[in-house]
């Protein structure tokens, strides 16, 4: 049982324990919760000493009330889905409606807040376990989840395997918010970043994909080479002006399925350089911008919005519903098995 493992992080509304493993392998450390399975702190080198890179916070009860999902594990569908509905071998599937008219990373009660079983725990690896029955949230298919957090030198991976026993949706990510000058150092916009994403997925005003891939060339989308996050961002640009900023999914550069570059990113003040590698298809860049003002956050700091930004690896937004998108379907007796890396380093 996972209250064998870790240190106690306090109990739900529910009544369930949550514990709090430790991983640390002399150069990166992590904090993870099994509710959610989040990742509470990411602590790197910076070059005045050691920096924890993600927003969190301090108590249980505000990672249950608090909105943004902090550092989770998102599914059964991370992103959107089209007014909540999907149709799956010709039986329509109704999920909940809670993002406007859509729904988003898998309903009222997702991954994000259940609590995950720990199988493994050493120094540097951590392997935590989900069962998520039949009908759960409106998805089909009992789908059995196992998510490994390993530290390797200065990186993080996260290697995501499901299977189910019909066919089903699955799309999980990680929604981390990076501040690489540290979590409770403000603004992020003067951080700079690169996307290897030549295409991008325009949406209507409720984020929901037009189902087209649009050549990022020649717009405000164009982060092929080192930009600040804040250089375009205010522009007269309808998607950004209907995202309050970035908060899109970019088409990965490369054959889906193999581990290649994804985005780099870095903070000229901390000195952290994070490189992210992924077998997804896709990857969705948010800023923060609907993180309120004034929220607290752990260790007395003070978050607002675009005081981070989110890298979150996936299958395109609303692909049950884009015939032209990468398919999300897992099949019966078939493996879902992704990865994303995390790699950190210091410039110059």
């Amino acid at each position: 049982m996972s209250k064998e493992f870790g240190t106690p992080f306090g109990t739900t509304k529910n009544g369930e324990e949550v514990r709090e493993l430790k991983l640390d392998n002399g150069i990166v450390s992590c904090t993870i919760l099994t509710f959610g399975g989040i990742l509470r702190t990411l602590t790197v080198p910076g070059r005045e000493g050691p920096v924890d890179v993600v927003l969190g916070y301090d108590t249980l009860a505000e990672y249950e009330n608090g909105e943004g999902y902090l550092g989770a594990l998102v599914g059964r569908f991370a992103n959107r889905i089209a007014k909540g509905r999907f149709t799956l071998n010709g039986q329509t599937c109704t999920l909940a409606v809670n993002d406007g008219p859509n729904h988003l990373h898998g309903g009222n009660v997702g991954y994000s807040h259940r609590v995950w079983t720990v199988e493994e725990l050493t120094g540097s690896r951590a392997v935590l376990a989900l069962d998520s029955p039949d009908g759960e949230e409106g998805y089909p298919g009992h789908l059995q989840v196992r998510v490994t957090y390993a530290l390797q030198d200065a990186a993080l991976s996260i290697h995501y395997q499901a299977a189910a026993d019909r066919d089903t949706l699955c799309n999980l990510t990680n929604h981390s918010y990076f501040n690489l000058a540290g979590h409770s150092s403000g603004s992020a916009l003067d951080q700079e970043i690169t996307l290897h994403c030549s295409a991008y997925t325009p949406t209507d005003s409720t984020s929901i994909p037009l189902g087209t891939l649009e050549p990022v060339e020649g717009t405000p989308m164009d982060l092929r080479t080192p930009t600040p996050i804040g250089a375009y961002i205010g522009e007269d640009f309808q998607q950004l002006i209907w995202g309050r900023g970035y908060d899109h999914n970019f088409a990965v550069d490369g054959q889906a399925g193999t581990l290649r570059p994804a985005a780099r990113a870095s903070s000229a003040r901390s000195g952290v350089v994070m490189e992210v590698e992924t077998t997804n298809p896709g990857i969705q860049l948010y800023t923060a911008n609907f993180i309120e003002e004034g929220r607290p956050g752990k260790g007395g700091a003070v978050y607002g919005p675009r005081h981070a930004f989110c890298l979150e690896t996936q299958h395109f937004p609303d692909s049950p519903n884009q015939p032209s998108f990468p398919s999300a379907v897992l099949k019966a007796g078939e493996k879902y098995d992704q990865t994303t890396i995390f790699r950190f380093s210091l410039e110059g």
